[in-house]
């Protein structure tokens, strides 16, 4: 049994369990040499003396320590200790997609396709290095705080050049993200790999797996019968170009799937340009069901005959269970009354009392280790120690055995005592999500308050971005259970109607709010709207987002040019047209009632 303190090849010392699976136990540990938190996996205990898992752990690590790429986990070690197996990993901080799933439910179009990308980055990398990884599902892909995927566990990985396989046709995937043939028993391949990202590329978007049922058979029916529930069904908003690329992954007939894994990653680098969101839909070139309904048919008819040999073997051995019986029971009697006899005495002479443990907690050590002793227990010398909210500081929390159990004189008793309260070190959350900081906090059992204000100068660079833009508690503060923090974020913010407003009073507005102003004017013959604004870009009530812009309109005066006829001082026939504000033209003076020529004269100019 692992345990808190062990030194595993006097080198990685065990922090805590971080994870139990079918195969191994996974623990946080500690890398006395490089100074560093790893990852350590160790093949579980009633396994390690089975040669056949030895093999394939063993086998785990040779394959994993060739792959060097950002998204998938990093492997640092492989070895033996004294019969505990053990593979050293990089230790990644963060969840994994299926608890990121728990807690949102479904995830956004451009999240989810970020995610797949990366994913499908890792397993081409993968790919290229023929290793198959055949368990791919949310709980062995974890996302870090800034983003990043990293897939982990090849703990069931396959080298397809690899001649020692022996089990080929084992389903070990887990059966909500199982390829139709690893269900019936084919094995795996790469594009085994390629129905699994499918499966979960659908479960990010909707946050369900398409195939359920009460059993795994159930499910797996499913896989290679059924077709894929219609995405649009669950979310109508996504665009055929994005379950075209589901359709194809998870296609029943591996012809019709991706080739690898690059195709499907280079498929989603395009998914979203503006010529395939109405593309049509993915039709398969081969058919889909005809090997799948042969192995279906072929596994009921087995069942069907497994199920009528059974009941004759039954028969047979109902009929010669009759005449054993009378045998067997003559010699159980006899034997039964032997083992009654020694039950009754020995345990008589040899028995040690009995006595219950005392509850000591709460005590001193010194005291629990006296109480302890007095009762005739012996007292391990190596006192444990764990956090407790309720028991102060370096008193006794419990003891292991614990309090109450009757247990024989001289049993060595572990002391438990506590550490205090469990505290945590805040970090900075100043710029991140808030609903996803306040889930965190929450978790840690803290009470999270939202102080909403109104942007100003110094805020306006958040609007729109649904962040944490000051807390109360500095980053480094220890909390603990029951403790308060005030986030402080900002108000939605939404255009208003400027019409006939002035252009200071938009502009200041924009200044406030981060808005880019753009401004164009108009002539306008309504001397009401000169200066003022006769329309905007943006309608009343949209919402601003961070480094908006917007455009006004200004009316201004009308541009029409005004005149004066200038007549001749010597001549009244003829005139001159002149702008308003100009001097009339030498031997010319501005037309008047007293200039206007008579009804015989004619203008020459």
């Amino acid at each position: 049994m692992i345990t808190k303190g062990q030194k595993i090849n006097d080198r990685y010392e065990i922090v805590r369990s971080i994870g139990e699976g079918g195969m191994a136990n996974v623990y946080l540990g500690y890398d006395t040499i490089l100074d560093r938190n790893v990852a350590i996996k160790v093949l579980r205990g009633d396994l390690s003396n089975d040669e056949k898992f030895v093999r394939r752990f063993q086998r785990e690590a040779l394959s994993a320590s060739s792959l060097s790429h950002p998204n998938i986990v990093e492997m640092y070690d492989v070895g033996e200790d004294n019969g505990i197996y053990y593979i050293v990993m990089e230790y990644v901080e963060g969840q994994t997609l299926k608890q990121l799933l728990k807690r949102r439910g479904s995830l956004t179009l451009s999240e989810a396709i970020d995610i797949m990308l990366q994913i499908t980055d890792g397993m081409a990398h993968a790919h290229d290095s023929y290793i198959i990884h055949r368990d791919l599902k949310p709980q062995n892909i974890m996302i870090q705080d800034d983003g990043q995927i990293k897939i982990t566990d090849f703990g069931i990985a396959m080298a397809l050049n690899s001649t020692q396989l022996t089990q080929t046709n084992s389903v070990m995937g887990s059966v909500h993200y199982l390829p139709p043939e690893q269900a019936s028993g084919k094995g795996s391949t790469i594009k085994s790999d390629i129905y699994s990202m499918g499966i979960i590329f659908y479960e990010l978007l909707t946050g369900s797996v398409p195939f359920k049922g009460e059993n795994a058979v159930e499910i797996a029916l499913k896989q290679m019968k059924e077709p894929l529930p219609d995405l649009k069904d669950e979310n109508p908003s996504i665009p055929m170009s994005v379950e075209n690329v589901i359709m194809k992954a998870t296609a029943k007939n591996p012809k019709n799937r991706y080739n690898d894994s690059r195709e499907m990653h280079d498929d989603l680098l395009t998914v979203l340009d503006d010529d395939r969101l109405n593309e049509g839909k993915y039709r398969y070139q081969y058919p889909e069901h005809e090997e799948n309904t042969k192995v279906i048919k072929k596994l009921e008819e087995e069942k069907e005959t497994e199920e009528k040999v059974a009941e004759k073997i039954e028969e047979v051995e109902d009929k010669k269970s009759k005449k054993v019986i009378i045998i067997l029971s003559i010699v159980f009697i006899g034997i039964l009354a032997i083992l009654i006899t020694v039950s009754l005495v020995i345990p008589k002479i040899t028995a040690t009392k009995s006595v219950v443990v005392p509850d000591v907690k709460n005590m001193t050590v010194t005291k629990a280790e006296k109480t302890l002793q007095e009762k005739g227990f012996e007292v391990n010398t190596k006192i444990e120690t764990i956090p407790d909210d309720n028991v102060k500081k370096n008193r006794v929390v419990k003891t292991e055995p614990e309090a109450g159990r009757s247990i024989k004189k001289g049993t060595t008793i572990t002391i438990y005592k506590s550490t205090g309260t469990v505290t945590y070190v805040l970090e900075n959350y100043v710029e991140k999500d808030y609903h996803d900081s306040m889930s965190t906090l929450q978790g840690y059992g803290l009470t999270v308050t939202l102080n909403k204000i109104d942007p100003d100068e110094t805020t306006c660079k958040y609007i729109g971005q649904d962040v944490v833009i000051e807390q109360s508690l500095q980053e480094g503060s220890k909390i603990k259970k029951g403790d308060s923090i005030i986030f402080k974020i900002l108000n939605p913010v939404t255009f208003p109607d400027w019409s006939n407003q002035t252009q200071d009073t938009v502009s200041a507005w924009c200044n406030t709010n981060c808005v880019t102003l753009n401004v164009e004017y108009q002539e306008t013959a309504d001397q009401s709207q000169v200066g003022k604004v006769i329309s905007q870009s943006r309608p009343k009530g949209a919402t601003v987002k961070n480094n908006d812009s917007v455009t006004i309109t200004i009316g201004s005066k009308s541009q029409i040019k005004e005149t004066k006829i200038c007549v001749s001082t010597t001549d009244s026939t003829k005139t001159k047209t002149v702008d308003k504000n100009e001097n009339c033209p030498t031997g010319y003076k501005e037309k008047t009632e007293d200039t206007v020529p008579s009804e015989n004269q004619t203008t020459t100019e």
